[in-house]
């Protein structure tokens, strides 16, 4: 008898084992945003270290379309074992009291926050803009005919100008693009006049002289573009942006919520990956899924209110 429970043990114990092991298996990081813009490069990097710490490939996959929310039902709706993770970013908020479509926060299991991208309003070097009040005077004095190249609804760039338009008494007319990376390709181009999207995505073409930075929405200019004064600088108490965390499905068993978070913030807190981020134009601000979950529902309850006092809030209703 003895006998065979020592056999029936040892035989066990590689089994308990290998259930246990994670990742056995690549780790596939949802960007519902474009290649090529701020959300992909920051993943991208992030990806790049997390692999490392996990010993195991992380593989960032593209599924942009609808603000976002095309990527995100995917990762909502996967099974939750965290072989399937996406990127939450700001536009989530919004999107799940605009878009009937969209996923609410509750439909994820978020583990880790990334850091926060200030908005810039930036201007096509065309439009001979300076400042924020150039902005100002000309949309005041023809209502809707400056176009402002953002995300479709739900976007964080979607969300800031919509805000800025009420914040500024100004109206003008939003042009939607599939990410910060064709929106900023709009500008260039001349199909819009200014965009507000984040300093990685438009720094270097304030520098080469073809868009102009007006202002920062922030509480401290951005060390891409020092010579900028914010928002506040200029007269103007305004603060929008962005901010991305990353998420699983809802249901993911403890244990992997648990390694999920300590191998992200591990990646997070590497030296080497903040000093690419850093020189890529992000600020990385790493926290963990308590002080995240409490930071998104901080700022849900504080936005919800200036979403609904602008006419924005299309369905789930508090």
């Amino acid at each position: 008898m003895k006998r065979s429970v020592s056999f029936l043990v040892l035989f066990a114990a590689p089994i308990i084992a290998f259930a246990q092991a994670f990742p056995a298996q690549p780790i596939q990081l949802i960007v519902p945003w474009p290649p090529g813009g701020g959300s992909d490069v920051a993943m991208r990097l992030l990806a790049d270290t997390a692999s490392k710490k996990f010993g195991s490939p992380v593989v960032v996959v593209n599924k942009p379309g609808a603000g976002g929310t095309i990527g995100l039902k995917e990762v909502a709706t996967s099974k939750p074992d965290g072989y399937t993770l996406g990127m939450i970013a700001t536009g989530a908020i919004f999107s799940q009291y605009n878009n009937p479509n969209a996923n609410a926060l509750s439909d994820f299991d978020i583990f880790a926050f990334f850091g926060d991208d200030p908005a810039l309003l930036s201007a096509s070097a065309k439009t001979g803009y300076k400042a924020v009040a150039d902005f100002v005077n000309a949309a005041k004095a023809a209502p809707g005919k400056i176009k402002n190249g953002n995300d479709q609804p739900g976007g964080s760039s979607h969300i800031t100008i919509s805000l800025m338009e009420k914040k500024l008494g100004v109206r003008v007319t939003k042009v939607p693009y599939a990410g910060f990376a064709p929106t900023v390709q709009g500008l260039l181009a001349g199909e819009v006049d200014t965009v507000t999207v984040s300093a990685p995505d438009i720094a270097p073409h304030h520098k080469s002289g073809a868009a102009r930075v007006l202002g920062v929405a922030s509480n401290t200019r951005h060390f891409l573009v020092p010579e900028v004064p914010t928002f506040k600088e200029q007269g103007i108490d305004f603060i929008a942006g962005a901010w991305r965390a990353l998420a699983g499905p809802k249901g993911l068993p403890a244990d992997r919520i648990a390694a999920l978070e300590a191998k992200f913030l591990e990646a997070l807190r590497d030296k080497e990956f903040q000093d690419k981020a850093k020189n890529a134009g992000f600020i990385v601000a790493p926290m963990g899924r308590a002080d995240t979950l409490k930071r998104l529902a901080d700022e849900d309850a504080a936005m919800y209110p200036v979403f609904l006092d602008a006419g924005l809030v299309k369905t789930r209703q508090k």
